[in-house]
């Protein structure tokens, strides 16, 4: 294998900062103006301009749907110059278009890459997620475990009361049985409204976001993308897709999927070493969103290498047009 084609994880990730700055500033005039389509449109073309700059053979495994229902950054979609490392791209243009519109926190723009064939192809179905943060036991709680058992697992593990675990739950009604049983344990629920890759993402900086476990169902796609920051941050996570009619079954076949009832693990869902990078677009635990001043825009995004884990913060400050 020739140099240019190696995946050199490290020269690669300033030019995904730049993807992900790139769709965050496109989506900010659109902050709080009530329209998700339209932020969610900005971010899109933003973030495909920026990634046919880089010189990658790129192809989106998780991306804005299949390639009926999406223009662009669609699954199996080609992006990149062509020249170079042959890598698999996962992305959430805007991880939170509701949260935008409503000028609500943790809105972030998201993408992911990996050497080709680093990450699950999940059909775009839900998953039932369970994650927690680093330096944890391994297997300390699973998907196997009842919500409330999973409580006192953690606890047990982390030698505190069950009252002193936080849990972060999508605010579904799909949830409702399973919210009304983690209240038995006496734990603390931090309801979201949207963003479950956000979600994943507060388990692993619990001292800063007070949140040691996200559980519930959400997205597949969203699931690959929280897994390939856990891998950079450390931390542990386990996904089961559901299907709920022969139609979702459909979409897991075509995505060469056999075993319907398999739980992946992280490194099951990201096989290989890969860099990931998140730009806030309102402001959240993880990242500040999108300040104005006369002039000019502020953002904040996090560039996280798998290989090496180590995490940088960046701001970056442009002339707003």
């Amino acid at each position: 294998m020739s140099d240019a084609t190696e995946f050199h994880d490290r020269a690669l990730s300033l030019g995904l900062a730049r993807v992900a700055e790139q769709a965050a500033l496109a989506s900010a005039k659109l902050i709080g103006r009530g329209d998700e389509k339209a932020a969610d449109q900005a971010a899109v073309n933003a973030m495909r301009g920026q990634l046919n700059l880089l010189d990658i053979a790129g192809v989106v495994v998780i991306g804005e749907g299949e390639r009926d229902e999406a223009p662009m950054l669609y699954i199996g979609e080609e992006v990149g110059s062509g020249n170079g490392p042959a890598v698999d791209i996962a992305l959430d243009p805007l991880e939170g278009t509701t949260l935008t519109a409503k000028d609500m926190p943790n809105a972030l723009t998201v993408i992911a890459m990996g050497p080709r064939g680093s990450m699950l192809h999940a059909p775009d179905v839900y998953m039932e997620k369970l994650a927690v943060g680093p330096g944890l036991p391994e297997d300390v709680v699973s998907l196997t475990m009842n919500p409330a058992k999973r409580v006192m697992a953690l606890a047990a593990a982390k030698n505190c009361a069950p009252e002193n675990i936080t849990v972060c739950v999508l605010e579904r009604p799909r949830h409702e049985a399973m919210i009304a049983e983690l209240r038995t344990t006496g734990c603390a629920i931090r309801l979201i409204t949207d963003g479950d890759v956000a979600g994943v993402i507060h388990c692993a900086e619990s001292d800063t976001t007070g949140i040691d476990m996200y559980m519930g169902l959400g997205g597949a796609p969203e699931g690959v993308l929280a897994a390939a920051a856990l891998k950079c941050m450390g931390g542990q996570m386990w996904g089961r897709l559901t299907f709920r009619n022969d139609d979702e079954r459909g979409r897991a076949a075509k995505a060469g999927i056999t075993d319907l009832d398999r739980i992946y693990s992280r490194d099951e869902m990201v096989t290989q070493d890969v860099i990931f990078a998140a730009t806030g677009v309102t402001d959240g635990s993880i990242l500040a969103g999108i300040k104005r001043e006369p002039g000019f825009l502020t953002t904040e995004t996090i560039l996280m290498r798998s290989k090496t884990g180590s995490v940088r913060r960046m701001t970056y400050r442009a002339p707003s047009h």
